[in-house]
């Protein structure tokens, strides 16, 4: 094979990182700049076809079934490819970034798979992007290990047996990678992600028995999975590996994809693993999409909106339904909870409650579920195990009780719960504490004994921008305002600076949390993502 040809791409405004040359190869970026070529302007048709569809939902205020697609949903003899030997059982799966401690304890978690999070739970800082590929890599060849330098404390990986399998989440299609371009335009961050991650790991991976497995996330539509499918075949081809070899699981994290399940694994077909069930993301997004739909699509407290809300069980029931007719897996929600080293009362209630939950996953038929922390991983196996017994999965279980008519899934009104002016301050508290981390850029933050992602962050701030256009008045008789969501932030960051002191309050990044918690929740014109004025402030 000739030496490839110097690689068009360009990196920008980047400090050297160490070992970075052994990320950013000719070979890689090569590989990278040719994904950029074929599929970027795609991409770009795709991005502009969400604001068409956001619109056409700002006229209507509902949404269906696609006619156009409805040959497929009533074509029952398609399947989705059957599982690899190492996706086989997923009964429980354990999500984090991929910084070299996280790494280390997510393989060796006792989780079935391992969610190594580019995405909502890494801030894309230069460092976290490439770094974060170094650890894997690291890991795969066995040439990984950490030392806490607080603690003194060693960390190594298990036997090989005894390792989670790795499913690597790229960012969104909307993301861009500023520090590579092609000619002089930003690379979309997906595929920097997956392009570097598969073309340094894709052959190590079957050679280890497994493959390049992904999580897809922020999914609005079928053409989007059509996309990432064309992606994969053009992949597999220029590495020369077998077309089939990577399988990828699609988070119906928005509430489009909601009605596009089936069309969705029809796209990925041959590549198709399963779908994720999330929870934050999608209230978000039936926020941003119905944001001017008047009081029915108006949301209560995020924390009153339980999985057992009429229309997310219409949303998970759906979904469990749509993999196991298919063939897929179905995947639940995240436990988040952290427990404390402190509170033993604060981690019995947690327990008991992320036990209720996974409990119900597994009774509802999910083949697995997310938690957050090694200390759950117990938890979530024996509720799945109670279930699945010896068996990897339970997709023989149909659900042909379950049925799902289209206003169900966005049947918001069906809750009793209102929002409360005590859920307004807890957006704000958890909005700041989110963007200062991200902004220092920590993806993954332990808030309140939960660990909160970007997700966090956008309900928060959506939840907020909804109350306060709806006009919202609180049980205390205060109308949602934006004066009032600028008092209880003020309010907010002053008891943040007495909590932790001047001197740390100065070091860390809280007024620029705070302002643009305000700008992202007050602002007329809705951003479509945080992350994307929040990336313009991102230092690295």
């Amino acid at each position: 094979m000739s030496a490839p040809a110097p690689s068009p791409l360009a990196v920008v405004d980047a400090e050297p990182l160490p070992r970075q040359e052994e990320v950013l190869t000719e070979a890689a970026l090569a590989f990278v700049a040719e994904l950029h070529r074929r599929f970027t302007p795609r991409r770009d048709e795709l991005l502009a076809r969400r604001a068409e569809r956001r619109a056409e939902i700002a006229r209507t205020s509902t949404l269906d079934f696609l006619p156009e697609t409805a040959a497929i949903r009533a074509d029952d003899s398609w399947r989705v490819a059957p599982a690899p030997a190492a996706l086989n059982d997923r009964r429980v799966e354990i999500t984090g970034p991929t910084d070299r401690k996280m790494t280390i304890n997510a393989l060796n978690s006792g989780a079935k798979v391992w969610l190594a999070d580019f995405e909502d739970a890494s801030a894309p800082t230069w460092e976290n992007v490439v770094l974060g590929q170094v650890n894997l890599i690291d890991a795969y060849t066995r040439k990984i290990d950490f030392t806490d330098p607080r603690s003194g404390k060693s960390y190594a990986l298990k036997p090989a047996d005894e390792l989670a399998t790795v499913v690597m989440r790229p960012r969104g299609w909307h993301l861009e990678e500023r520090h590579l371009t092609f000619d002089g335009r930003p690379v979309p961050g997906a595929l920097v992600d997956f392009g570097l991650y598969f073309f340094h790991n894709a052959q190590r991976l079957i050679d280890l028995g497994k493959g390049p497995y992904f999580y897809l996330p922020k999914t609005e539509s079928h053409l989007e999975a059509r996309l990432w499918n064309d992606v994969f075949v053009f992949a597999q081809d220029y590495v020369g590996i077998p077309q089939g070899t990577v399988r990828a699981t699609v988070l119906i994290e928005t509430i489009t994809a909601a009605y596009e399940m089936e069309e969705i694994l029809y796209e990925l077909r041959d590549h198709a693993a399963g779908l994720n069930a999330g929870r934050w993301d999608y209230l978000f997004s039936i926020v941003k999409n119905f944001r001017d739909g008047g009081a029915k699509f108006v949301l209560p407290d995020r924390n009153a909106v339980t999985m057992t809300a009429p229309f997310m069980r219409a949303y998970t029931e759906l979904l469990v339904r749509t993999c196991h007719k298919r063939g897929a897996h179905a995947i639940g929600g995240m436990a988040a909870f952290i427990p404390s080293r402190k509170d033993a009362e604060v981690n019995k209630v947690a327990f008991e409650k992320v036990k209720a939950d996974k409990d119900r996953e597994a009774g509802d038929g999910f083949d697995g579920s997310w938690v957050a922390h090694p200390d759950l991983v117990p938890i979530a196996m024996a509720s799945f195990d109670a279930v699945l017994g010896d068996r990897p999965h339970q997709k023989d279980r149909l659900r042909e009780d379950v049925s799902v008519a289209p206003g169900d899934l966005i049947a918001i009104d069906s809750l009793d719960a209102k929002p409360t002016y005590d859920g307004l301050r807890n957006a704000v508290q958890v909005g700041v504490r989110y963007i200062e981390a991200w902004l220092r850029g920590l993806g993954a933050v332990a808030i309140f004994n939960l660990m909160e992602d970007a997700a966090t962050a956008e309900i928060s701030r959506s939840q907020i921008w909804q109350w306060i256009n709806a006009g919202v008045v609180f049980e205390n008789g205060e109308k949602a305002t934006p004066e009032l969501a600028r008092r209880v932030a003020a309010e907010e960051l002053s008891a943040l600076r007495a909590e932790i002191g001047e001197e740390a309050f100065a070091a860390g990044k809280w007024q620029q949390a705070h302002d643009l918690l305000l700008h992202v929740s007050l602002d007329a014109d809705y951003a479509d993502f945080l992350t994307l004025p929040a990336y313009e402030q991102l230092v690295g």
